[in-house]
């Protein structure tokens, strides 16, 4: 049973589901929300409403903004908000905060989620939210977008990255050589990746 709503925003503030911090490469203010930990259940859309409405859109001070948005270890009973939910939310957003969003870097998205919005969900989204969803299937690919000392990596996160790469080294027979790059690096270099190609047929 869901709480009621000032508690379920008591609760998402809690668990920090949504963080307003930081900017992008391009200067934009930047919106983290961090899938695994939405307490699906517990709260329900109007707390997350509210919630927006009350402290991450007068955050924003109509600025143009992006949102990192974390799947990592989402499971559909656990911490899956579901389609019509977002939809609903989505629905909520004032049309000058919708305007003002110009990115949505999509981290780890699973199978099911990306076949659902290449068939379904870029209809029912089709009013600019669907075209502004970028797919980051790895996170060296979130720093050609955001600067690193911009924004905090939970380490679940880390540990969901390194294991994709280790089956992608399985799949392509490639050594991963380059470091863990979660966390920032006492400069925000752009150093290029390199990959070690020793395999043994």
């Amino acid at each position: 049973m869901a709480l009621e709503i000032n508690q379920g925003m008591q609760l998402i503030e809690r668990e920090e589901v949504f963080t307003v911090a930081g900017r992008d490469k391009k200067g934009r203010l930047l919106v983290t929300v961090i899938g695994k930990y939405f307490p699906v259940g517990l709260v329900s859309v109007d707390s997350v409403k509210k919630y927006l409405e009350e402290k991450v859109y007068p955050a924003l001070d109509n600025q143009p903004f992006s949102v990192v948005y974390f799947h990592s270890d989402v499971e559909k009973s656990d911490n899956n908000i579901g389609i019509s939910a977002l939809r609903s939310i989505y629905d909520s957003i004032p049309i000058k905060i919708r305007d003002n969003l110009r990115a949505v870097y999509f981290v780890h998205p699973s199978f099911q989620f990306r076949l659902f919005m290449a068939t379904v969900g870029r209809f029912m989204f089709a009013g600019g939210l669907y075209g502004k969803i970028k797919y980051v299937i790895r996170l060296d690919f979130l720093w050609e977008n955001v600067r690193r000392k911009e924004i905090d990596i939970p380490e679940f996160v880390c540990d969901r990255d390194e294991e994709l790469d280790r089956v992608r080294s399985m799949d392509y027979c490639i050594e991963s050589d380059h470091p863990r790059v979660c966390r920032a690096p006492d400069v925000d270099s752009s150093m290029p990746m390199y990959y070690s190609t020793r395999c043994i047929s």
